[in-house]
């Protein structure tokens, strides 16, 4: 069996979505919850990842799931797409999750006469490591360093931010975009207890700026 690369990844997941989006589940009949619609999605995508390579399957433990690729894939709704995602340190919103997005944008239908729902996968986005940060964020930032911003107003910005971080770290992580310029990101993540994702603009921008490819 085949090693399951991020470029098979890629392809399979077009491959996928383009049969999915043709196949009538009664399974998903009536479903409006979110979660229910995204486990469904994954699990067969896992199924049908599984009988053609040979890969390291992610667990809750893992966090992510393909870990040996550095990959975790989301599914959400064109409604509103975005999603939740563990929340590890303010740095996260600088410079990127620490993983790559493998992104899955459905719109569902149900079909009343035959009792089944459709999910139409309208998006397939991958969204490069180096571009999960914040778009907001990011930029800001970048154009305080364009503009010989000093620690101080890199802390200042971080707090009108309302970045949840205690002002030890704040200074902390100043000191080091000052070294380490963040890439512009193009999610954006919303602050709570888990992160929110939201992907309207990775959806726009797909293809068109570097790390942001279009699948599908």
């Amino acid at each position: 069996m085949r090693e399951l690369t991020v470029e098979l990844l890629k392809k399979e997941a077009k491959a996928f979505a383009d049969i999915e989006s043709s196949h009538d589940e009664p399974a998903l009949f009536g479903v409006t919850d979110g979660k229910a619609v995204g486990t469904y999605f994954e699990h067969k995508f896992q199924a049908y990842l599984r009988v053609r390579y040979h890969y390291e399957e992610g667990s809750s433990a893992k966090g992510i799931d393909f870990p040996s690729l550095g990959v975790d894939m989301k599914v959400t709704s064109i409604k509103q797409p975005q999603s939740s995602c563990p929340y590890k340190s303010a740095r996260q919103k600088m410079y990127g999750l620490g993983y790559s997005l493998l992104v899955f944008v459905y719109e569902k239908t149900d079909n009343l006469e035959n009792s089944t729902g459709r999910l139409s996968i309208l998006h397939v986005v991958f969204v490069e490591a180096e571009r999960t940060a914040d778009y907001q964020m990011t930029t800001g930032l970048v154009s305080i360093l364009d503009n010989q911003g000093n620690k101080d107003d890199l802390i200042a910005f971080m707090s009108d931010k309302m970045l949840p971080v205690e002002e030890i770290e704040a200074s902390s992580i100043a000191g080091e975009l000052l070294e380490k310029r963040p890439q512009i990101g193009y999610l954006t993540i919303s602050n709570a207890l888990q992160w929110r994702l939201q992907y309207r603009r990775v959806i726009e921008k797909a293809g068109e700026v570097q790390g942001v490819v279009r699948v599908k």
